[in-house]
């Protein structure tokens, strides 16, 4: 099934957004609005007028997090402010790091990342339900990109809400592999897990936190193992995805970075000097010339005139 074949149930819809910024599920229900993720904080305002738009004069109801990286809860401060009462309900194993707002665990310093604190009123676990736009959705446990996160599922639409946990085209970074978070090996076995659980589900439908809706999940899934397999055989391939991630989201963010100051600003960020320091030992110069390199490979990033910019 194309993305243009794909159809909602009334009262849903898909706000698809850049990378920077996670899509966002807009629920309109007869007694409740509610919306699943947020964006990029420096998008907050974009979230806003886009979420006004589809909501017209209804307010705000509620906000579900999949997980907390910056780019699925940057907008939750600005809606919270905009929709006083708006209720959010978050992970329960994202909430004793974002109750402390530990910046390092959140993965926010660490990467180079912001995200405006929030506070949050309920969390939801593997096998919970929940309601949205008067359908019942069935969290699972989506553990690999982050170990706490949760997908949801629509067993009478038969339509998966997967974040990054399954995209068309593979999967968000396994940072647990890189962080020390988790042992050697337990966030690619997760996330085989995850890609299991995942098949065993009818779908017809993907939402993912990125990207176009899609329905090929057999095609996307056999991509995903694929990946999956692919950084397996080799865990520095993956701390390389990882790192070139980090670097093309911050040049995303910022729009531009400077050259000349590029080897200082990456060894500031403690997730990619660990990244260096233990899969790839080279020293800073040596160390951004081969992250701008990767980008500039991939056809991500170009230099011009002393900056590394979008390619």
């Amino acid at each position: 099934m194309s993305a243009a074949a794909i159809s909602l149930p009334a009262g849903m819809r898909v706000l698809e957004r850049g990378w920077v910024s996670s899509n966002n599920i807009v629920f309109l229900a007869a007694h409740e609005t509610a919306v699943v993720d947020t964006g990029y904080g420096h998008h907050a305002g974009q979230t806003l007028a886009l979420l006004r738009h589809v909501l017209g004069t209804r307010p705000l109801r509620r906000i579900v997090n999949t997980h907390t990286h910056s780019d699925h809860i940057g907008g939750n401060a600005a809606l919270q402010r905009a929709y006083p009462g708006v209720h959010v309900t978050i992970p329960a194993g994202e909430a004793e790091v974002v109750a402390a707002w530990d910046e390092k665990a959140m993965h926010l310093s660490p990467l180079g990342q912001e995200c405006e604190p929030f506070g949050f009123d309920a969390i939801f676990r593997h096998g919970d339900t929940l309601v949205l736009g008067d359908l019942e959705w069935r969290a699972i446990g989506s553990p690999g990109h982050d170990m706490d996160s949760l997908v949801l599922y629509c067993e009478a639409e038969h339509i998966l809400i997967s974040a990054d946990a399954l995209w068309e085209n593979g999967f968000g970074v396994l940072f647990a592999e890189l962080t020390g978070e988790a042992p050697a090996g337990a966030a690619m076995a997760a996330q085989r897990a995850t890609l299991d659980a995942i098949a065993a589900l009818a779908v017809d439908c993907v939402i993912p936190g990125h990207g176009a809706p899609f329905g090929d999940v057999r095609g996307a899934l056999a991509r995903a193992y694929s990946r999956l397999d692919y950084f397996t055989a080799d865990p520095q391939r993956n701390a390389r995805n990882g790192a070139k991630v980090t670097l093309s989201f911050l040049l995303m963010i910022e729009g531009r970075l400077p050259l000349a100051d590029l080897p200082r600003r990456l060894a500031s960020l403690s997730f990619l000097s660990g990244i260096n320091r233990q899969y790839f030992r080279l020293d800073e110069g040596a160390w951004t010339e081969f992250l701008v390199g990767e980008l500039e490979k991939s056809r991500v990033a170009r230099r011009a005139d002393g900056w590394l910019l979008p390619a």
